[in-house]
């Protein structure tokens, strides 16, 4: 499949990490998501009904990511990967990276970030 959709770096406020200061205090996470599905329907008929909401898709983000706390930003990736797939039928596969800038690492670097690929056909 070629054809994606893309969210880039919806940023988050939530309290994920394993130390008592991250779930304290929390901070800023980037998830972006790339989508993909057969957009030729949509684009020739230029029906928004043979699409997927765009905004939809950053609403279950939002949500996962602020309402459920997790101890590993891979943990919080395969859940919104997952749910994904199971939330929009047309997409075929998702990738998902999470970025995590202020990371507690006794190093300078601009932050970390997992990125995980998920398909319908495992």
């Amino acid at each position: 499949m070629s054809d994606t959709i893309t969210l880039s770096r919806l940023a988050l406020y939530a309290h994920h990490g394993v130390h008592a200061e991250e779930a304290r205090l929390g901070q800023r996470f980037y998830v972006s998501l790339t989508c993909s599905l057969d957009l030729k329907p949509a684009g020739q008929a230029d029906d928004y009904r043979q699409t997927v909401c765009y905004a939809s898709l950053a609403k279950l983000v939002h949500e996962i990511g602020t309402m459920r706390r997790f101890e590993t930003i891979e943990g919080l990736a395969e859940v919104i990967a997952t749910s994904v797939l199971d939330g929009f039928p047309p997409v075929a596969s998702v990738a998902v990276r999470v970025e995590k800038p202020q990371a507690p690492v006794p190093f300078i670097l601009d932050g970390v970030a997992v990125e995980i690929r998920r398909s319908r056909n495992g």
